[in-house]
């Protein structure tokens, strides 16, 4: 018996192991397939090359195959990319980052539904998206009782199970086997009008099974599987990504002073990228001690603060480390058991909760405009990037919202801070602070002119500085007294990007 055979110990089910291109029969053109994976962890790995090249043959002999995908969140180029590259998707839901898949988004060959990822188990359960026909779903293994014990993400892998009529396994050697006990998962929080209260009041509270649970008669094949989650590498704060911190840091620090904020803050949720993570690599050097996450995706930074002793501990649905964090990962699992809880989706993004335990929120945009309307989702207003994720879950319902950028991207061409975003996904009632290299923008309790001085001074570059006080100017003279702004102007700078490349005047 092989390694992957030995991590089912279910016996009546080790004669469903096949081959992905044998399990890739079960998915058939128009099917709508949910898969795991969140923040390129817990994607099934072998199983959607094979469907791949399954619809490859298909077409080439003028046969239609393209399936419905719906995820926890992004998956990775051998998910996502190799679909996307076959031409196999006709539906995403609701959030990507792969390129390719992004470019037949914005070529319009893909439908794409983007939604709030605490939406999208509920919005699946009570049928928004027809019937689910397969789910492939990655474990670590299988207890002799059939229960199903998660990989590094949950995501919506609960919901998948119930919900799909067939069931298909990945079980990952990769994975380590002591993940086992990690997760708490509630496997049914009701539907409205009968769902009740989640009674969770503390980040590392477990309330729930440590194990993922489905009817065993719908699993139809197991594929046996030894690769590693996308594990991308974080680039190294950089000198813009450093003063976005340093910033966000002395403010921490003022907020306890005024008593807003408690000594070892609030529990802190960040955002996927670079300048997020920045953000939690500076807390190391800080003040602040005993620490707690509540978060989507625990990275790197929220890794190392757990193993230096300032974070206490961490919640979140995904573990998505560069190669080096995860080697970490694993010296140090037998410490990190206790420390580390992994819930559904549904769950770690769940409003009740974030507002509960008082959530600050940390997460990446776009592009704002000078009243703290944010954009984290289109590129000039019509290209999707990756999708809002679960960003807009966070930032309504914690009690700081922040929202960081560098000021300027594309060596200066563009500014992060416009007079109106070319897109709205956070309305200027939920954004509190915008924070860039250039300042911070503390928003509560501000009309929208006073808004506009704040962002135009503290958060503009200084190329773009002039230039958005002078359309203010006008526009507030052209009679706008409460949010002035022209509208034949309002846009013109996504605009004259798109016809110069450059959104100063030259």
């Amino acid at each position: 018996m092989t390694q992957a055979q030995e991590r089912i110990h279910h016996s009546g089910l080790r004669n469903k192991i096949m081959t992905a291109e044998q399990a890739a029969a079960f998915v058939q053109n128009g099917m709508l397939v949910g898969v795991s994976g969140f923040t390129g962890a817990g994607h099934p790995k072998v199983l959607p090359a094979a469907i791949a090249e399954k619809a490859k043959e298909e077409h080439a002999q003028g046969k239609p195959f393209a399936i419905g995908l719906i995820s926890g969140a992004s998956t990775a180029a051998e998910c996502d990319g190799v679909l996307a590259e076959a031409n196999a998707l006709k539906f995403r839901s609701p959030y990507q980052s792969d390129s390719a898949t992004r470019n037949h988004i914005n070529k319009g060959n893909i439908a794409y539904h983007d939604a709030h990822l605490s939406h999208i188990e509920q919005q699946v359960r009570l049928g928004f998206y027809g019937a689910m026909d397969v789910a492939i779903i990655e474990v670590v293994g299988i207890t002799a009782e059939g229960k199903l014990i998660p990989s590094m993400s949950i995501g919506t892998n609960n919901e998948w199970l119930k919900s799909a009529k067939k069931i298909i396994l990945e079980i990952n050697t990769v994975q380590p086997e002591k993940l086992e006990g990690m997760h708490d998962i509630i496997n049914d929080i009701g539907t409205p009008p009968n769902r009740q209260p989640i009674m969770i009041t503390d980040p590392n509270q477990r309330v729930g099974s440590a194990y993922l649970e489905c009817d065993l008669d719908k699993i139809v094949a197991i594929v046996l599987t030894h690769a590693n989650d996308r594990n991308s590498k974080f680039t190294e704060p950089d000198a813009t990504s450093k003063l976005i911190a340093e910033r966000m840091i002395d403010f921490f620090a003022y907020e306890v002073k005024q008593g807003r904020l408690p000594k070892n803050l609030l529990p802190l949720q960040s955002g996927v990228g670079n300048v997020a993570n920045a953000v939690l690599t500076a807390l190391q050097d800080s003040p602040f001690e005993n620490l707690m996450g509540y978060t989507e995706v625990l990275q790197d930074g929220m890794l190392d603060l757990i193993l230096s002793g300032k974070m206490k501990s961490a919640s979140a649905t995904a573990l998505s480390f560069s190669p080096a964090a995860l080697q970490r990962f694993n010296d140090n699992i037998d410490f990190l058991r206790s420390k580390i809880v992994l819930r559904p989706q549904e769950l770690t993004n769940h409003p009740e909760l974030i507002r509960r335990l008082g959530v600050i929120s940390m997460n990446a945009m776009i592009e704002a405009d000078i009243y703290g309307n944010v954009n984290s989702t289109h590129i000039m207003g019509t290209k999707m990037m990756n999708g809002i994720g679960g960003s807009g879950d966070f930032t309504r319902n914690a009690s700081f919202s922040f929202f960081v950028t560098p000021s300027v991207a594309k060596n200066g061409t563009i500014s992060c801070i416009v007079p109106m975003v070319s897109h709205h996904d956070h309305t200027e009632h939920d954004v509190m602070f915008v924070v860039t290299e250039q300042g911070l923008a503390d928003l509560r309790g501000k009309s929208p002119r006073q808004r506009a001085k704040l962002m135009i001074e503290n958060c503009a570059h200084p190329d773009y500085r002039d230039m958005l006080q002078d359309y203010y100017d006008r526009a507030e003279k052209a009679g706008g007294l409460h949010t002035p702004h022209l509208l034949m102007e309002a846009l013109s700078w996504h605009q004259r990007f798109v016809d110069t490349g450059d959104m100063r005047v030259k």
